[in-house]
């Protein structure tokens, strides 16, 4: 009995001191995008991935070309007035930040992002209540993953370790 009690101590140590030391797989040179709907409403969760197909597009083709961190920056900066050109034109209003942005930790497909501050395009429309979109700009995980064309037969996890392992 004595050995049972010790095996499932050590079981349960083992699998507590795991789950303490998850893996995060974005690198902290990372550049993230955000964006966060005025609300819940079909409309404005529509609205939210108009906009986050539009900055997709705005940024595809000079971030996938790039090779660091700092062209990627560049290219974001770049482009941040023709962002806002395509925002104005669904009037509402909107905010958008390029720097130092919270993001609360995520789950997406099996694999965990950290919370914390993050360089980081955050574009909130309207009061930003609603729920958000985000993806990783550089190294350009969601416009490489946009690209893949079937995504469900990859295993995501190795998938980001490989474009990470590209750009770092």
């Amino acid at each position: 009995m004595k050995k049972i009690i010790i095996v499932l101590f050590l079981f349960t140590l083992i699998f507590f001191i795991s789950k303490g030391n998850e893996e995060y797989i974005i690198p902290n040179n990372a550049i993230r995008l955000r964006v966060i709907a005025n609300s819940n409403t079909f409309e404005d969760q529509a609205t939210k991935m108009e906009i986050k197909s539009n900055i997709e597009d705005i940024l595809k083709t000079d971030l996938i070309s790039v090779s660091n961190k700092a062209e990627a920056d560049g290219v974001i900066q770049e482009k941040i007035p023709q962002i806002k050109t395509m925002i104005n034109d669904y009037n509402i209003n909107y905010n958008l930040n390029y720097g130092q942005n919270y993001f609360p930790e995520k789950s997406y497909k099996g694999v965990k992002y950290k919370e914390g501050m993050y360089e980081s395009l955050v574009v909130t429309l309207g009061s930003g209540r609603g729920e958000n979109w985000w993806c990783v700009l550089f190294p350009p995980l969601c416009l490489m993953e946009a690209q893949e064309s079937k995504m469900e037969d990859v295993d995501y996890e190795w998938f980001v370790k490989d474009i990470f392992k590209k750009y770092m």
